[in-house]
């Protein structure tokens, strides 16, 4: 098997590069440009913004930096592997010339399946990393539910539309502020680790 260093190498970096994004982005303030036309306040109609909620309660934050260290946790633990894969794909290159076609198929076939693993093992903890980012939204969505429905009763809401869709009007009626107050007040933080792949039905 012909292994081409400038792929293999290619391959190892892209695999140990666990990509992690915030509970959600932060935006604390109203959509640019949400409120600039004005206009009198809809009686009845509110809104709220789920990712500045997120992105801006406490326990939005602590739940960001805590996953932000199980994945620079698993991107270490990637990057030991990596290195020692990454030497002896460097040298097969270097004495792959003074090898028979035999020693250079069998080592080649043992590189390749050795870096195939370690993509796997990358890719398969890249996707525990977002599951768990989606299940931990879900439970901080779970805590704010019930504040979001007393906001709700309180400011006598008819509907409550997505503020960060909102592309002009009077914001008056925003309950986000309120909402991560509320949060804030109810929990601060969670614990959690890495989300279990789901099995494979028939393995």
């Amino acid at each position: 098997m012909n292994l081409r260093r400038p792929l293999l190498v290619a391959s190892l970096l892209a695999a140990a590069g666990l990509a992690v994004t915030p509970v959600a982005p932060v935006q604390a303030a109203p959509a640019q440009g949400a409120d600039a036309l004005g206009g009198n306040p809809v009686p009845g109609v509110c809104m709220l913004s789920r990712e500045a909620v997120f992105a801006n309660a406490k326990v939005g934050q602590a739940a960001s930096r805590h996953l932000k260290q199980l994945a620079d946790q698993a991107k270490s633990q990637l990057d030991t592997q990596r290195a020692p894969l990454q030497r002896d794909v460097q040298a097969f290159q270097q004495k792959a010339q003074s090898l028979s076609e035999a020693q250079r198929k069998q080592q080649g076939q043992a590189l390749q399946q050795r870096m195939e693993a370690f993509q796997t093992q990358a890719s398969e903890l890249n996707d525990r990393i977002q599951l768990t980012r989606s299940k931990v939204m879900e439970r901080i969505g779970q805590d704010a539910e019930p504040v979001v429905a007393s906001a709700y009763k309180s400011h006598h809401c008819g509907l409550l539309l997505n503020r960060d869709s909102v592309l002009g009007g009077n914001v008056q009626n925003d309950l986000t502020a309120e909402v991560i107050q509320g949060l804030d007040r109810k929990i601060t933080t969670m614990s959690f680790n890495l989300e279990p792949l789901p099995k494979q039905s028939g393995k």
